[in-house]
């Protein structure tokens, strides 16, 4: 009788197990599927919401490139003041504002960089360099970059000695942008290597921002980091910075590593031809 009680019971704790099991997993789908159904009609609505924005975003930044309009004149507009409370209208405005400013040069562009200001969306990208969250903090830092806020370099370059590649390598790209050779410099004393794909980005954000003062560049071939050295001659090489041939010349004599002294000597050759 024991025998067929503890089989009982054990039976029992079976289908107990498995009816909870059962149910657990409904609970759990229908969960799943109220979280898809309305994640999925929030992006119905944003999408929505994006569209009408930009209509009367684009009547805005219209007005303030060609008309001369000031913020102080577009805030006495309360319907706007309502849609600009709201924090996804900041960011579509923001976006379009970015989207034109790589389009326009000269007045135009100071004009947006000067709304970016009196409007506090500056204040936003500064709070975002403050989040929790790498992706975040990078669109900050793309932000601010774009509008030539100088006044964050001091910030944005603690972030291009972090270890998340992303968020540093667009930290050093926005510091080139903003100070020029003062975004590198700090390599020098940088111990981890710098692989090939980050040395690729700042090589093109020196070419794409066109940054005509390269003093301080010669700075990383005196590095203890081998992959700085490499680094500072990739960019004498690509920039054809010839005034640089001294450094280079002196690396290439007392270099005691094979590879960059090999590097060294080519770049001698290629620049000297």
């Amino acid at each position: 009788m024991e025998e067929i009680w503890e089989i009982y019971k054990g039976g029992k704790w079976v289908v107990s197990f498995l009816t909870f099991s059962i149910y657990f997993f409904v609970a759990a789908s229908f969960v799943l599927y109220l979280y898809i159904v309305a994640s999925r009609n929030k992006k119905i609505r944003r999408e929505r919401l994006r569209v009408e924005y930009n209509a009367e975003i684009e009547k805005l930044l219209a007005s303030v490139i060609f008309e001369d309009v000031a913020f102080a004149q577009i805030k006495e507009n309360k319907s706007f003041l309502v849609l600009f409370d709201t924090s996804f209208f900041r960011e579509v405005l923001t976006e379009s504002l970015i989207n034109l400013h790589k389009n326009y040069e000269g007045i135009y562009a100071e004009k947006l960089e000067q709304f970016y200001k009196e409007s506090g969306l500056i204040k936003d990208s500064f709070r975002k360099l403050k989040s929790l969250k790498w992706e975040i903090k990078c669109k900050g830092i793309t932000e601010l970059a774009e509008f030539n806020i100088k006044e964050a370099f001091d910030k944005i370059i603690l972030y291009s000695k972090g270890r998340n590649k992303t968020l540093k390598i667009t930290a050093i790209n926005a510091c080139i942008k903003l100070g020029g050779t003062r975004g590198i410099v700090h390599l020098v004393e940088h111990s981890d290597p710098i692989d090939d794909w980050t040395q690729l980005n700042i090589i093109g954000a020196f070419k794409k921002h066109d940054i005509g003062d390269t003093k301080g560049i010669e700075l990383l071939l005196e590095s203890q980091n081998t992959t700085v050295i490499t680094l500072g001659l990739k960019l004498i090489k690509e920039l054809k910075l010839t005034q640089k041939v001294p450094f280079v010349a002196q690396l290439a004599s007392k270099a005691t590593n094979t590879t960059i002294k090999y590097e060294a000597q080519s770049i001698l050759q290629t620049l000297t031809v």
